[in-house]
């Protein structure tokens, strides 16, 4: 009997063991931390399960008529326990008592039904642990991945912050450190352009891309503390390479630097002629394009030379010399190479790279020419004259130079009276055009010349334009005075001119021209 209640004593305290530490699976599932540990619990949590437990065995008990667990009923006849000392004579007596009794079973064992049952609930739920410990072990991979890309990020971030730091940390020593600067002694001279509309560290950029300065910030403090820099104007510089800051400075203001400069006046040719009277030279657009173009003092300059220009000019390839598509055929319809450009350079002033090669600075000029000449409304004129863009440019020539500037309008309307009624024009500037040697008067030889340009010899308009018209002369010609002048013809040296649409009138007015000496030759 005492075998039998130590096994069932042990049996009990394995139960309580299982009970006291089992694991709360509903609690596991809600636990969310960044740890692995087992949930911890309370001993509250503990008497709520442990006191659950023994109602549900009670209540099936009661349904199978078991009797009550608790202390051994007394039966009929058994002897009273025995109070501790009673007639055993103290401590040794409850001893020998205790020893010499039988324990009765608490309760009694747990029936084999119980058992089985135990079994399978620890059975069914193995399974469910198991899955809960695989679910927490994703849980616990993911949190570390996550606490792993977290430390990535922040690794990022700092490495960011840092480089930062870095290149602020570079800027300021910069801003507050001296910028470099070339220290001497100056190279070969260098062009470099100005353009409208810059400021003046657009200009230090300009003179850092070229090798001019060592930093853009080295001519930027210079130029600030220089007032005279608002005076600089667009267009080319020749600058040594290599020069300190101020220098740089001082070169791009000093006007020897100015390089590539060209001012066309209104009525020039493009080739150079001589007066009869004074047999001075008056230089052609080529010879003022030539001297435009040097660079350097001494032996050390370099020019572009006038019989350059004059062979580029003659170039077959009329979009390597900027022809605009409105004159193309015209110029490749031309008797003479050698004029084929003639008009298409507008008076004014112009800059122009002097570094480039001949082809590529006609073609900049008879470009901006072009541009130039569109802005009046050339494209779209001809409807009053019956002009086409080309002949509009030949005509403003003439008018350039047989008129002055009040009377451009007047001999616009006698061109264009002329050529409606398919008479001659017999302009004397057309008669000298061909002419090495050229004056005011014309001769009788000479009138009767028979060339592309001599309009005594032909009706109708020269093959080219006879100079280089102003933008006045062009919107004459675009839109001329109202009237039915046939006839015009300056009769003093002051440029009085007189019109009219009658031959007689005309005759007339020749002769007070005569009386004044202007038509006398000088040949």
């Amino acid at each position: 009997m005492t075998d039998r209640w130590a096994r069932a004593e042990e049996r009990f305290r394995q139960r309580e063991a299982e009970r006291r530490y089992r694991r709360n699976d509903q609690a596991w599932e809600d636990y969310d931390d960044d740890t692995t540990v087992i949930p911890r619990y309370t001993d509250e949590d503990h008497d709520e399960v442990l006191a659950a437990e023994r109602s549900r065995r009670a209540t099936q008990r009661a349904e199978r008529g078991e009797p009550r667990r608790g202390r051994p009923q007394r039966t009929e006849g058994a002897e009273p326990r025995r109070a501790r000392g009673d007639g055993l004579g103290g401590r040794s007596g409850a001893a020998s008592a205790r020893s010499g009794r039988t324990r009765p079973e608490r309760g009694g064992s747990r029936t084999d039904e119980e058992r089985a049952e135990s079994r399978s609930e620890r059975r069914r739920s193995a399974p469910a642990r198991g899955r809960r410990s695989r679910a927490a072990s994703r849980k616990a991979a993911e949190r570390k991945k996550r606490r792993r890309n977290l430390w990535l990020i922040g690794a990022l971030f700092v490495a960011l912050f840092a480089g930062a730091a870095v290149f602020a940390g570079m800027k300021v020593v910069k801003m507050f450190g001296a910028p470099e600067d070339f220290a001497g002694p100056v190279g070969p001279l260098v062009v470099v352009q100005v353009h409208p509309g810059d400021t003046s560290n657009q200009i230090a950029e300009e003179m850092h891309k070229k090798g001019i300065v060592a930093s853009s910030e080295a001519f930027f403090q210079a130029a600030v503390r220089n007032s005279n820099m608002n005076s600089v104007q667009p267009g080319y510089y020749a600058i040594p390479s290599h020069s300190p800051s101020t220098q740089a400075v001082t070169a791009l203001l000093g006007k020897s630097s100015r390089v590539g400069n060209l001012v066309v006046s209104e009525g020039r040719q493009l080739h150079d002629q001589q007066d009869v009277n004074t047999g001075s030279r008056k230089d052609g657009i080529y010879r003022k394009i030539a001297d435009a173009s040097c660079v350097g003092t001494g032996t050390n300059q370099k020019c572009i030379t006038y019989d350059q220009l004059d062979a580029a000019g003659a170039g077959a390839d009329l979009t390597a010399l900027g022809v605009p598509s409105w004159a193309e055929q015209r110029v490749r319809d031309v008797p003479d190479r050698s004029r084929q450009l003639e008009g298409l350079i507008a008076a004014g002033t112009w800059d122009f790279d002097p570094s480039g090669t001949p082809d590529q600075i006609l073609k900049q000029l008879v470009s901006a020419s072009a541009r130039s000449y569109e802005s009046t409304g050339l494209l779209q004129s001809g409807a009053e004259t019956k002009l086409n863009p080309y002949q509009t440019l030949i005509a403003a020539s003439l008018v350039e130079r047989e008129a002055l500037p009040q009377d451009m309008g007047k001999v616009a309307r006698v061109i264009v009276n002329r050529l409606a009624e398919n008479q001659p024009l017999q302009f004397d500037s057309t008669v000298n055009y061909a002419l090495d040697r050229t004056e005011v008067a014309t001769t009788d030889a000479d009138r009767a010349k028979r060339t592309p340009w001599n309009t005594y010899a032909m009706p109708g308009l020269p093959a080219t334009p006879i100079s280089a018209p102003s933008l006045n002369a062009m919107r004459a010609v675009e839109n001329p005075e109202p009237g039915t002048w046939l006839y015009f013809v300056t009769v003093d040296k002051q440029g009085t001119t007189l019109f009219t649409e009658s031959y007689s009138e005309h005759l007339r007015n020749i002769e007070k021209a005569r009386q004044s000496g202007i038509l006398d030759s000088g040949r």
